[in-house]
């Protein structure tokens, strides 16, 4: 027998919201006297990173407003609290700037467009991935010299293809959302004829480089032999391998525990994919700086070898701490971390990694941290935010926000959030308000960053 709602009841409550919360109210932002110190959420993220690599995460938020966006997901969560919220939940990315929207593959070997990075998901206020989309769009739009009226399209663009994909997916049968996703040779037949001869060039480019950027090529690229072995090669301080990272006995302990880490996580995969990691051996590990936000938390790229040294697999092994949500949406079911990570991820893509998995060990501090484990690279392509021009930011923003309504929809409630949102642009235009609001408010952030490393408050390094 049936129970909850039905789709009419669902509808009748997403209206009805528009009421409570005014889809225009969500061009409000104001940041209060009570707002925290940027600079003080990042140090508290940092206090628990590796202290040599903290710098370096600095210097990198340093470079520009967007960079310095790419690091303060903590420092968003906390705004993105204060803002009106309709109170209907979905699972979110944590983290839905534009470039964490990328090409992957499938396990089925086709190549997908996708939500790539999933370290702060949690289930929270869908508002709150929408707005972070959103001002990144204004913000890389300022960094490449949009006129604001042209950031203005773009970011409307954006809101009007979620709520438009949002309504289509209200409609459908529950199991063709959850079938639905993007091939990437379905984008680029609908792009072309879009796009000019340049712009369908460069997407061709992107495409053809994705699926160069395979565990073969970067095998190739970080690895060298050595007396006959195949190991990483050093380029400290992004890829430190472990005999230079640690005195001989340290290094042996926690080589042993990583080994530990990858037959342990082994136990998070499908039997199948199981089986299929029991035929490769671990043979190298090093530690590798990844991101933005990310730099600092430990992260180890893994070399394993099959049949032979021309049968690589390489793994990241990376370091799962809490949310930045967790503070303002909960703490959420999941104990484990790394769990955490990988629930979120399997919800919100089509497809994900075969090699997914997660588990939790005991450092050689004596301290139990979590991790989750996937692939380092397979047939991943980045769309440069800084080489768009406006037309095409604009045609990726179409495509960032149906993606991110789909991701939503197979988590969310579909027919409330359509029945808010409505046919008409009012959400639309208010995203865009708020966009630019945040841009201002990113900038002021950056800034300070900036001042506190004159003042020698914080240490940042190039990186």
């Amino acid at each position: 027998m049936a129970t909850g709602p039905t789709a009419q009841e669902r509808a009748e409550q997403g209206r009805a919201l528009r009421t409570e919360v005014p889809r225009s109210s969500h061009a409000d932002f104001l940041p209060t006297a009570a707002r925290t110190d940027p600079v003080d959420l990042i140090e508290r993220q940092s206090a628990v990173r590796v202290p040599e690599l903290v710098p370096i995460r600095y210097g990198r938020m340093l470079e520009s407003p967007f960079r310095f966006y790419r690091g303060a997901a903590a420092i968003m969560a906390a705004d993105l609290a204060t803002t009106p919220s309709t109170g209907l939940r979905t699972q979110l990315c944590g983290d839905a700037h534009l470039l964490n929207f990328r090409l992957l593959a499938s396990p089925e070997r086709h190549l997908m467009f996708d939500i790539n990075d999933f370290d702060e998901t949690l289930p929270g206020p869908w508002e709150w991935d929408v707005k972070r989309l959103a001002a990144s769009f204004a913000i890389a739009g300022r960094g490449n010299g949009f006129s604001e009226q042209v950031r203005t399209g773009i970011v409307r663009a954006a809101c009007a293809s979620y709520r438009d994909r949002m309504r289509q997916y209200a409609d459908q049968r529950t199991l063709e959302v959850w079938y639905a996703h993007a091939d990437m040779a379905d984008v680029q037949a609908e792009e072309a004829q879009e796009l000019g001869s340049r712009g369908r060039a460069g997407l061709s480019r992107i495409i053809a480089e994705a699926r160069t950027r395979d565990t073969v090529q970067a095998f190739r690229k970080l690895t060298r032999k050595s007396g006959g072995q195949v190991r990483f090669a050093a380029d400290p301080p992004l890829i430190m391998p472990l005999e230079d990272l640690l005195p001989d006995v340290e290094r042996d302990r926690l080589e042993d525990q990583i080994r530990g880490l990858i037959q342990g996580y082994a136990g998070s995969l499908r039997s199948d994919h199981r089986r299929l990691l029991e035929q490769y051996r671990v043979v190298d590990v090093a530690r590798k700086v990844v991101g933005v936000g990310s730099v600092g938390t430990r992260c180890w790229i893994v070399l394993m070898l099959g049949k032979d040294a021309d049968d690589p697999l390489l793994l990241q092994a990376k370091e799962a701490d809490e949310s930045a949500l967790a503070a303002y949406a909960g703490p959420g079911v999941h104990t484990n971390q790394g769990a955490r990570v990988v629930a979120g991820q399997r919800l919100m893509q089509a497809a994900s990694d075969i090699f997914l998995g997660w588990d939790r060990v005991t450092g050689i501090d004596g301290r139990q941290r979590d991790f989750y484990v996937r692939q380092l690279r397979d047939w991943k392509g980045i769309m440069p935010a800084d080489m768009m021009v406006p037309v095409g930011m604009r045609r990726f923003a179409v495509r960032c926000g149906a993606t991110l309504a789909r991701a939503h929809a197979r988590s969310g409630d579909r027919i409330a959030i359509a029945a808010y949102l409505g046919s008409g642009t009012v959400f639309d235009e208010a995203l865009a308000r708020f966009a630019e609001r945040y841009a201002d408010q990113n900038e002021r952030d950056h800034q300070a960053l900036q001042e506190a490393v004159r003042e020698g408050r914080v240490t940042a390094r190039p990186g």
